[in-house]
C-alpha cells in the first residue's frame, strides 16, 4: 500500500515542478537546446538511479527485452515538453494549462482505455467523466 501513495505522490510532485520550472524557463531560451540540456540531465539521472533497480540478465539481455515504446516514449516526451514550453510563452496560464490539458487527455483515453485495455466504467465514473468536461467549459468559459 505504501508504494501505491508512494508513486502517485512522486508524480503530483513531479508534475507540480515540472510546470513551475517549465513555466519559469527563459521566454527568450531556444526551446531545442533546452529539451537538449533537459534530457542530458534526466539520462545522468537514470544512469545513477539505474544502480537501484539492475538488471538481473546484464545490459545486453535487458536491452533485448525492450521493444519500440521506449523509443517512441521518449518522442512523445519531447512533444509534450515542447507543447507545455511553447503554450506557456504563448500566454497560458500556470493554474489552469495543465488542468485543460490531462482532462483533455482523460477524455481521449476513456474510449481508448474501454475499447484496447477492456476497462470498466461505473456509473460513479460516469458522473466524474460529466464533472470533468463541464469543468472544462467553465474553465474556458470567458
Amino acid at each position: 500500500m505504501i508504494l501505491f501513495y508512494a508513486s502517485i505522490s512522486l508524480t503530483i510532485l513531479a508534475s507540480v515542478l515540472y510546470h513551475v520550472f517549465i513555466k519559469l524557463t527563459p521566454a527568450d531560451a531556444n526551446p531545442i537546446l533546452t529539451l537538449v540540456i533537459t534530457y542530458a540531465t534526466a539520462g545522468l539521472a537514470c544512469l545513477a538511479i539505474f544502480q537501484f533497480y539492475p538488471s538481473q540478465e546484464g545490459w545486453r539481455d535487458a536491452l533485448r527485452r525492450l521493444n519500440w515504446t521506449a523509443p517512441a516514449l521518449g518522442l512523445t516526451i519531447v512533444g509534450l515538453e515542447i507543447g507545455f514550453l511553447l503554450a506557456y510563452r504563448a500566454g497560458w496560464r500556470i493554474s489552469v494549462s495543465a488542468l485543460v490539458a490531462n482532462v483533455c487527455v482523460a477524455l481521449v483515453l476513456i474510449p481508448l482505455g474501454l475499447a484496447v485495455f477492456k476497462d470498466k466504467l461505473s456509473p460513479l465514473n460516469l458522473l466524474g467523466i460529466l464533472l470533468c468536461v463541464l469543468g472544462l467549459v467553465l474553465i474556458n468559459l470567458r
